[in-house]
């Protein structure tokens, strides 16, 4: 299976299986293991094997596997439009942001209505899944303002995890304090997307939060992208997601 460096990027056979609904990831393992698949006419039983989706031949048991065509929108969502297919009270959505052809990708997560930053949208339900499912452990990046000086102690309280609404959240990740006594400015990682959640953790503290961006989600970075605009994901950065 060798190709040329032009040749599109890689993906591991266990998880081209999964992508394009041969089975999930798990019994793709067992269906690589006891040599259902051949790539290019080889059997192949190693389910880290890399293949070439635009290059190479994968069949299970003698059918060919079709490749579906995943698109991976990163969008700058701007303040005020809300992460829905259709707002209430004709209020705007991300939807609004993105032409038309792209209607039909999902949100990965949300971001409330008042929240800028990154917010990406696929059709590839299985990198969703991944990137949203507390179990996965992504980290979440954002730029946060509160009113006021925060306090060190308040501060430690929200990184060990408060409760909300009967239930604690994990810890949090409080770096890059700059504080005077009208607002502090930081960042905050945290790896669980409740509604709301820093908003209501910061709340919960005393403070409230007047400015939130996120800037990070796992692989992904919002970089300089402008507030309202997007792009598509480069080979990289979708590598990236192949390996979580």
């Amino acid at each position: 299976m060798k190709h040329s460096d032009k040749d599109n990027s890689t993906v591991r056979l266990q998880v081209y299986l999964s992508r394009n609904g041969v089975c999930s990831r798990r019994e793709a393992m067992s269906v690589i293991k006891e040599g259902h698949v051949r790539v290019n006419g080889a059997v192949v039983t190693e389910p880290s094997t890399s293949v070439f989706p635009e290059k190479d031949t994968v069949k299970v048991d003698g059918k060919v596997v079709q490749q579906k065509e995943y698109i991976y929108l990163l969008l700058n969502k701007a303040k005020g439009y809300v992460t829905t297919r259709s707002g209430a009270h004709r209020e705007k959505t991300v939807y609004d942001l993105v032409p038309k052809q792209y209607s039909h990708l999902v949100p990965v997560g949300r971001l409330d209505k008042e929240t800028e930053g990154l917010l990406l949208l696929t059709n590839d339900g299985d990198t969703a899944y991944k990137l949203t499912h507390p179990r996965f452990d992504i980290d979440k990046t954002y730029f946060v303002r509160v009113q006021g000086e925060l306090d060190i102690r308040d501060k430690q309280r929200v990184m060990k995890g408060i409760y909300l609404e009967g239930k604690r959240t994990s810890p949090a990740v409080i770096k890059g304090v700059k504080a005077n006594k009208k607002f502090t400015d930081f960042y905050m990682i945290i790896h669980e997307g409740r509604k709301r959640q820093i908003r209501m953790m910061m709340a919960k503290v005393g403070y409230k939060v007047i400015y939130l961006k996120r800037i990070a989600q796992g692989p992904l970075k919002l970089g300089d992208l402008k507030t309202g605009a997007f792009r598509l994901l480069n080979r990289k950065e979708k590598e990236a997601l192949d390996r979580i």
